[in-house]
């Protein structure tokens, strides 16, 4: 139960990660056809946060605050490199941010799979649709990664 405990608790650091770096992206482009795009994969994360946050309670498990603060620190430390490439419209550093969220997304998918594969049919799981919210975020990473590829073009195309 103890490594159980510890899985959950490093994915829902990675959600307070990736949501502060989602944050800081959505001021970065106020405005912008992209801020909206990341309000909406913001409350995404939130709801599949939500969802985490409940499967831990119900293993009567505290949430790990050094975790959390952990992962708020390494965003922060991600941010100002992310920011020596920039993180403007048509800059380096934008088209890493949205690599770093397709890896976060991409490590939750491979967790409601492997909680489906080993404890899916735990009464402890009772009405979480472990299939759903996979399928939700295989869509989250096909959305990032279509953003991703536009934002590609545009710095990469410019860099010739």
């Amino acid at each position: 139960m103890r490594y159980l405990v510890s899985y959950l608790n490093d994915h829902l650091a990675g959600s307070v990660g990736a949501i502060e770096l989602i944050d800081h992206l959505i001021k970065t482009h106020e405005g912008e056809p992209l801020a909206k795009f990341l309000s909406e994969l913001r409350a995404d994360i939130i709801a599949d946060q939500d969802v985490l946050k409940k499967i831990v309670q119900r293993f009567n498990a505290e949430q790990s605050a050094i975790r959390k603060a952990g992962a708020w620190l390494t965003e922060k430390i991600a941010r100002a490199k992310l920011g020596m490439a920039g993180q403007k419209k048509g800059e380096l550093g934008l088209i890493e941010a949205f690599e770093a969220l397709i890896l976060g997304v991409t490590g939750k998918q491979l967790l409601w799979r492997a909680l489906n594969a080993s404890i899916g049919s735990s009464p402890l799981l009772r009405g979480v649709d472990l299939t759903k919210l996979e399928e939700s975020a295989i869509e989250q990473i096909e959305r990032l990664e279509e953003r991703r590829i536009e934002i590609a073009r545009e710095v990469l195309l410019r860099a010739k």
